[in-house]
């Protein structure tokens, strides 16, 4: 269980702080609005209303406490800027700042951001890989040259086995699970049998990935 403290509670934000404490972690969300504040009490250890840009009241969060620092303000590039730059005068150990152009994750890291995301570039480029294929049912991006499918079983492998097909030596993916009927079986064994209302998570190469999709 981590600490967290999270300033922006906007859609994202509010999410995202939804989710942490569901991952059983303790969040003090913080936002200028009264009204978001309130709404997302119910959901996280504590809120509070206040300015991530007053120095003072950053002062008084003992940002040095908190093992994650989440800079989700995405509607005010200045007040993101100013945010990371003082949870880092202050001690903070991570900063994560969200981003929505490259110009501003530029900023971000030069005043002290350790990770920056961007959640809405993060999205389009998964929604353009997986709805423009009808033999992708889900992606995860995990470096710009390797990412992880989700693939229906092609159906010349429905009867035979990892070892059979010689999965890895012939297509350069390794399958990391099967998964059928809302089941998810990790790495499966060599003597698996695929059967046809199966998908697979592949790991590989985009390239390489790319190739087994469109062959």
């Amino acid at each position: 269980m981590k600490s967290v403290l999270l300033i922006g509670l906007g859609r994202f934000g509010r999410h995202m702080a939804i989710k942490l404490r569901e991952l059983k972690h303790e969040v003090l969300a913080i936002d200028r609005s009264e009204e978001r504040v309130n709404e997302v009490l119910p959901y996280v250890t504590n809120a509070q209303i206040g300015d991530g840009t007053n120095e003072q009241f950053i002062a008084s969060l003992g940002v040095r406490n908190f093992d994650l620092c989440v800079v989700a303000i995405g509607d005010d590039f200045q007040s993101s800027l100013e945010t990371t730059a003082l949870l880092k005068d202050y001690g903070a150990h991570f900063v994560v700042a969200r981003a929505n152009r490259d110009v501003h994750a530029k900023f971000l890291l030069r005043n002290g951001a350790d990770r920056v995301v961007y959640p809405e570039k993060e999205m389009a480029v998964r929604s353009a890989v997986r709805y423009s294929s009808d033999n992708v049912f889900d992606y995860i991006e995990l470096t710009p040259s390797h990412s992880i499918y989700e693939t229906p079983v092609p159906d010349s492998w429905v009867g035979k086995t990892i070892v059979q097909l010689s999965v890895r030596t012939r297509y350069h993916i390794s399958i990391l699970a099967t998964k059928r009927g809302g089941r998810l079986e990790p790495l499966p064994k060599p003597d698996h049998m695929f059967r046809a209302d199966e998908s697979i998570l592949i790991l590989g190469a985009n390239q390489d990935i790319q190739r087994f999709i469109l062959r």
